[in-house]
């Protein structure tokens, strides 16, 4: 049993990082492209630059998107794979100390009653 939830951790770890390197990637090339859209009637700009700006809006949420879903399976990866270790990292309990026996102590109002 322990095997197999290692395995799964380490898959779903893996698969997480593979996906926030994915979105690494193509956040780079996305930035290397060159985006042209200059020119001299006011009009003409807006109309042009509509177009690219809803398309690297679209492109800036899908990146967002697939950086936090791999961000989510990286931290459940980790959190399956530490959850079964501390089992074996535990250290054997200590002896049980002998118990001091302490005498009771009388509460302040009963004192100033005295």
């Amino acid at each position: 049993m322990t095997e197999k939830s290692e395995t799964s951790g380490f898959a779903i770890l893996l698969i997480g990082v593979g996906l926030l390197i994915f979105t690494f990637v193509n956040a780079y090339l996305f930035l290397g492209e060159k985006l042209s859209f200059l020119s001299k009637n006011l009009v003409d700009v807006f109309g042009e630059a509509m177009g690219p700006l809803v398309e690297t809006c679209i492109r800036v949420m899908y990146l967002g998107i697939m950086g936090w879903i791999g961000s989510i399976l990286t931290i459940r990866g980790m959190h399956i794979i530490t959850e079964l270790k501390p089992k074996d990292r535990e250290e054997p309990e200590e002896k049980p100390k002998e118990k001091l026996k302490e005498e009771p102590k009388e509460p302040e109002k009963a004192k100033k009653a005295k």
